[in-house]
């Protein structure tokens, strides 16, 4: 396909979404390839695009990210989706990480971190 890393990212916030595309357009070999604002509609995207790497709100409209997760997974078994929240829990970071996401982050984090582990994921 040539396009390097798809990436599809889901958050409710706008200015996110954006920044995240412009962010991940700038990254050799990768591209954003979709946006989603919720939950159902990341599904929906999902089934469309088929990315390689997911990012994924955990604060969402109508569901949470891992609920989201969940409903993909359940559908595509080796979808890739890392994680993204505002605030560290314990708890959700090992639910996350339980039903299958590929990485738990903080939208804090370095974009380097972010670019890296992208990387690493999607290399296996």
């Amino acid at each position: 396909m040539g396009a390097g890393i798809r990436v599809f990212g889901v958050d409710d916030h706008p200015a996110m979404r954006e920044g995240l595309a412009m962010f991940i357009n700038s990254q050799p070999g990768m591209m954003m390839v979709a946006q989603a604002s919720s939950g159902h509609e990341a599904i929906e995207r999902f089934r469309e695009h088929k990315p390689d790497i997911t990012l994924m709100d955990l604060r969402l409209p109508d569901m949470s990210g891992i609920d989201a997760l969940i409903a993909i997974r359940a559908e595509f078994p080796r979808a890739r989706i890392i994680i993204l929240t505002t605030f560290a829990s314990d708890s959700e970071s090992r639910r996350a990480l339980a039903e299958g996401a590929s990485a738990y982050m903080l939208k804090s984090m370095s974009p380097k971190g972010l670019a890296e582990t992208i990387r690493q994921i999607n290399g296996g």
